[in-house]
């Protein structure tokens, strides 16, 4: 009787295993049932090395002096998921990173190139207070009372290009709009309001864009000509009325047509208002209850492939807006994003000398040794060389296991 019961008991254990399963493959399957598109794809690429430098670049400019001891960035290695010594790697970017010795102590400071860098983004921040203002109170608009938590938004602020010191360099400065509220007393419960409700600010990109073209408000398509199924579908749902995000949701029933198109407008109104018009969908999923998304994002967004991408490039869900990008670069850059593509030149250009120098030094070396290198075909300039084929085996960063861990921090960065 007991192995009959074991094996009934294992039946059904395996039997459940097999549900769970079947679910999360189905649920896998619906997030992928999207066609990839390669040129989108590659837009969503991250400069591995970029996000590290970038890192970098932090802990120097917060350290006294903007003088940093090597020893200190090797200690910070770990946190940025590091392996191997940080001397090597600093040395790999000559045009970013200044490696001096004073006092029988390795020391490493920005180059005078990656200053004047900091100080255009500074300068851009500065210029663009205005702007990060009326883009803040677009965000508490369109939230269901106007306010949002500290924490929740600081998951975002880089997506929407805001300074990590936006509660003091923002809402202060601009103290007629916002103000910040705490009715419990705990930190975590600190939230953003919008004061008044400026009528000249709640009109949408969609809106803008019609006006300058003298059209109704409609969203637009960026989808093959042969999608015709979902060419149908779109046509359907864009030829009733636009709702802006900005409207009030009372008067909207919950699973409607009017409600779906109010949530789609919402997604691509956020969307549009980030720097590189894409966000993680699991970040914008901590905000269903601001604004009133439905439990099933990724559903929704799926729908309608002619506005969003859905991708999860880096096992990280995204979604971005089709009609920002042509092929895989963005349309209308952002001085942030100017800057910030600046800083990756430098940090290329670095690096493609640090490579020539290893190049020759290893010639040298084989020549002295008498050994004869054979010719190597050119490769074409336009095949795409991989960060896996620059790394070479020398470094462990992209070895399968590393990359696996590394990726967590992917989208915790600059998006």
């Amino acid at each position: 009787m007991k192995i009959i019961r074991f094996s009934q008991n294992l039946m059904f254990t395996n039997r459940s295993f097999k549900q769970l399963f079947d679910i999360l493959n189905i649920r896998d399957f619906s997030l992928w049932s999207m066609k990839k598109d390669p040129d989108l794809e590659s837009a969503l690429s991250h400069n591995r090395r970029w996000i590290v430098n970038n890192q970098i670049k932090n802990i120097i400019l917060r350290y006294p002096n903007q003088v940093v001891p090597v020893n200190f960035i090797q200690k910070k290695f770990k946190t940025l998921d590091l392996q191997g010594k940080a001397l090597n790697w600093l040395n790999k970017y000559p045009c970013c990173f200044e490696v001096f010795r004073e006092n029988d102590e390795l020391y490493c400071q920005l180059t005078k190139r990656m200053m004047c860098l900091v100080e255009e983004e500074e300068a851009i921040k500065e210029e663009q207070g205005p702007v990060f203002a009326e883009r803040l109170a677009k965000i508490l608009m369109m939230s269901s009372n106007q306010r949002l938590n500290v924490v929740k938004l600081d998951e975002l602020k880089r997506n929407f290009g805001f300074p990590d010191d936006y509660l003091i360099r923002i809402v202060p400065k601009y103290s007629e709009m916002f103000r910040l509220i705490n009715y419990s007393g705990r930190k975590s419960a600190m939230e953003i309001e919008l004061v008044p409700r400026n009528p000249e600010l709640p009109i949408s990109y969609i809106e803008m864009s019609a006006s300058k073209q003298n059209t109704e408000p409609r969203f637009s398509c960026s989808l093959p000509s042969t999608w015709i199924k979902s060419w149908e579908k779109f046509h359907e749902f864009n030829s009733t009325p636009y709702i802006s995000p900005y409207a009030n949701l009372s008067s909207l029933v919950e699973g409607s047509k009017e409600h779906e198109k109010r949530t789609v407008a919402l997604v691509h109104e956020l969307l549009s208002l980030t720097l590189w018009k894409k966000m993680s969908v699991i970040k914008l999923g901590h905000f269903r209850r601001e604004f009133a998304l439905p439990e099933k994002l990724n559903v929704l967004l799926l729908k309608h492939p002619g506005i969003f991408y859905v991708t999860n490039k880096y096992r990280t869900y995204t979604v971005l807006l089709r009609e920002d990008y042509n092929g895989s670069k963005l349309i209308d850059k952002d001085p942030l994003v100017v800057v910030k593509d600046k800083f990756g030149e430098v940090m290329q250009e670095g690096l493609h000398e640090y490579n020539q120098r290893g190049r020759l030094s290893n010639l040298e070396k084989r020549k002295k040794r008498g050994i004869i290198m054979p010719k190597v075909e050119k490769k074409d300039k336009n095949v795409e060389i991989s960060e896996e084929d620059q790394v070479g085996h020398s470094g462990r960063l992209f070895d399968p296991e590393e990359r696996k861990r590394f990726y967590k921090i992917l989208f915790e960065e600059d998006s």
